[in-house]
């Protein structure tokens, strides 16, 4: 037997004799820190966000870094001179096997393919969760993490949403909750993204076999996914545009304009239909763009205008009419969201300057009567941090409404499989119920031996 199939046989082994406590319902004895602090792994220590996400929680005064995962050597090495007290891998699956009495909560900033596996190995074994976004890849896999938030009440959640700590963000969740501007009629979103080279491949071409560069373990950046080829047009940050690994524009920045809207409407559980316009569609490597997505919700609330709800979203800055948004002028900036409502329109940016229009006129929403004088201070990383600790202060957003929210985003990505045509959605069936094969090839992934996310509750 090779090192490398010892290894895999080690993990396999230690992973399954772990999840038999938590299938038999068991309780899982937890290591406290000896300083009363949380202890943090972080999985993903560098890339586009890792290096944020790490070091906001690490400024937390009750939060130590104790562990530090990732697949490149070169990061690994530079946070290790950060946190030089933290153990040190390669393989997330070797942090929970071997070091899992080490750490209490884990960060998960890696690519969204992994976002699924890595996370529910973390609820698997009790750990409380920081999870980016997209929170998962697959929409089967958003009921295997509401599975999993059953089984674990007590387990603190997160998605990186950060945009949520802004003062004009929360205004708006509370404007819209309470009614402000009448009932809600429709919402439209949109997100510059993809706009950046560095962040995606435009060129939708790659070289052929490049050399796999000796820091990165290119086994287990794949994943969940078949073995391929490396390319350098996807690792280590491009792999937003490929369909196996990434989301494209609609998933990259998803969380951060509908976040405010299902925050603000618990009504709004599951769609029941999609449906993506396109000009052509997404390809077996390469998702597509420029997308109009809507996204439809039955309602039967006194909070809406009729019994349906859509969400039109959309990428490339694609904006509606001003008609469409019924106000008197269009609008200039990108990552915004609108709700229209029967008694005016909520105009939002993604750094979160308010606006409200109401018969043609513009008021800062900051302003609105009724709202706070001042909000407080919110640091999404360290109120986490503190729900982890026992600590019941304002969380935004947990997994519960991050499955919500990201469900719109992977519908609306998944659709470009089928450009043009309605999609009707059933969740707890997991099916399109009226297409075959959109239920066979876009709803769930197989996973390759050693990396299916594993079954918790």
């Amino acid at each position: 037997m090779n090192s490398h199939t010892s290894r895999r046989h080690f993990l396999r082994s230690s992973a399954a004799a772990g999840l038999g406590l938590s299938a038999l319902g068991l309780p899982r004895a937890r290591a406290a820190s000896p300083n009363g602090k949380l202890r943090v792994l972080s999985i993903g220590v560098m890339g586009t966000i890792g290096l944020a996400d790490r070091r906001a929680v690490a400024s937390h005064p009750d939060a130590e870094i104790t562990g530090l995962c990732d697949v490149d050597s070169n990061v690994l090495g530079q946070a290790a001179q950060e946190h030089p007290a933290a153990f040190t891998c390669r393989d997330y699956r070797e942090a929970f096997a071997k070091h899992s009495d080490k750490f209490d909560a884990v960060i998960v900033s890696v690519p969204d393919h992994s976002h699924a596996p890595i996370l529910l190995t973390a609820m698997a074994h009790d750990k409380h969760v920081y999870g980016q976004k997209p929170l998962v890849h697959q929409l089967a896999e958003l009921v295997m993490v509401e599975r999993a938030l059953k089984a674990k009440p007590q387990l603190a959640t997160q998605l990186g949403n950060q945009r949520m700590a802004h003062p004009g963000r929360r205004a708006a969740v509370e404007i819209l909750r309470q009614g402000r501007l009448g009932k809600a009629i429709e919402a439209y979103a949109w997100v510059s993204s993809p706009n950046s080279g560095v962040y995606f491949n435009y060129e939708k071409t790659f070289r052929e076999n490049p050399v796999v560069p000796p820091n990165l373990d290119w086994d287990l950046w794949l994943g969940p996914c078949a073995t391929m080829p490396y390319h350098d047009f996807l690792a280590p940050v491009k792999w937003r545009s490929w369909w196996e690994f990434g989301t494209n524009g609609l998933g990259d920045w998803g969380c951060h304009v509908l976040d405010v809207i299902f925050l603000a409407y618990d009504e709004l559980l599951s769609p029941v239909s999609v449906r993506t316009d396109c000009p052509e569609p997404a390809g077996k490597v390469f998702h597509v763009n420029p997308c109009r997505s809507t996204i439809t919700y039955q309602v039967n609330s006194g909070k809406f205008a009729g019994r349906t709800f859509p969400i039109h979203y959309s990428d490339s800055n694609q904006q509606p009419t001003p008609e469409q948004m019924r106000i008197p002028e269009p609008l200039k900036d990108s990552n915004m969201t609108v709700v229209v409502c029967e008694g005016g329109t909520l105009v939002l940016q993604a750094d979160g300057r308010l606006k409200v229009w109401r018969d043609g006129k513009m008021e800062e929403g900051l302003r609105m009567t009724g709202m706070p004088a001042k909000w407080p201070p919110l640091n999404h990383w360290h109120a986490w941090v503190d729900n982890c600790l026992g600590k019941r202060t304002e969380l935004l957003t947990p997994f519960k409404d991050a499955v919500r929210i990201t469900e719109a985003c992977l519908l609306a990505v998944k659709a470009t499989r089928f450009p043009g045509q309605e999609l009707l959605w059933n969740k707890s069936r997991l099916a399109f119920t009226n297409h075959e094969e959109a239920t066979r090839t876009i709803v769930r992934r197989p996973y390759r031996e050693g990396f299916a996310p594993p079954r918790v509750g």
